[in-house]
């Protein structure tokens, strides 16, 4: 579904349904060099059980037009202007890694319009490494190459994938690659570097006051389960889900788990 936010096409997948405003919503948030797609599995569910579901391309990504945005902040406010745009008062927010910076701030800047929120695979402060950094702006397949390998808890693919459209065997490799040839303007660098530069994670996650929940891979070694403590210390009240055999990719590798945690969550 498309969406005129600031003077550009944003787009949303809706999970094959029509928005309805007497439901609730989800909106769902990817993380640097994806897209909506990331979400296949837990978008579509919640689209065919009684939820309207915003799955958000970022601008600059997958279907949405214009630049990619700089700061977590900015993308936080093109998320406020989406949801006055998809005529949404209150949602529950599901962001994974750089979205999940997006959805903790969009919660501080906008707090009465988010009714839940749920940060996967997060970690504050989410400092990059100069050699990721470095290799996101000058060989963007190299940097496509170290997150995959991080992101994963083994090389070997799974026998299956329960998200519709996907194939198990370089999925996330092929998305990412896709994402630059969008977007051929150092895009991976951009969010990158807007995750390294955030630094009002400890304000925002001070002003959460709604039911939070942290999912997070314990084999995670982009945002390592100890990098989350900054964020559980602050929001006290929130509740931590920790996932066996899984990494960064927590949506591919372990597909159904987090798509019953969201659910248990989202219903509690």
């Amino acid at each position: 579904m498309l969406f005129q936010v600031n003077q550009q096409e944003a787009y949303s997948y809706t999970g094959g349904k029509s928005l309805n405003p007497e439901l609730p919503t989800v909106v769902f948030i990817h993380g640097a060099q994806n897209d909506h797609s990331v979400w296949a599995l837990q978008s579509r569910y919640f689209a065919h059980h009684g939820y309207n579901v915003l799955a958000v391309d970022l601008p600059g990504h997958g279907r949405s037009k214009g630049a990619a945005l700089t700061s977590v902040e900015q993308m936080a406010d093109w998320l406020i202007a989406l949801l006055d745009a998809a005529h949404i008062p209150e949602a529950t927010l599901v962001g994974h890694s750089m979205g999940s910076l997006i959805a903790m701030e969009t919660c501080a800047k906008a707090k009465d319009r988010v009714k839940r929120l749920c940060l996967l695979g997060t970690a504050y402060p989410m400092k990059v490494s100069d050699t990721l950094l470095n290799a996101a702006r000058d060989e963007e397949q190299t940097a496509i190459d170290m997150v995959n390998i991080w992101s994963h808890t083994s090389i070997a693919h799974k026998p299956s994938f329960p998200g519709p459209g996907f194939s198990v065997l370089g999925g996330s490799q092929r998305l990412m690659q896709r994402m630059s040839k969008i977007n051929p303007d150092k895009l991976f660098y951009t969010d990158f570097f807007a995750c390294n530069a955030y630094t009002n994670g400890e304000t925002a996650a001070q002003t959460v006051q709604c039911p939070t929940l942290f999912l997070i891979g314990k084999k995670d070694m982009m945002t390592p389960p100890k990098a989350t403590a900054t964020l559980t210390k602050i929001i006290s009240h929130g509740k931590t889900v920790m996932l066996d055999n899984c990494g960064h990719s927590m949506m591919s590798e372990q597909a159904e788990a987090v798509l019953n945690t969201l659910l248990q969550f989202v219903k509690a």
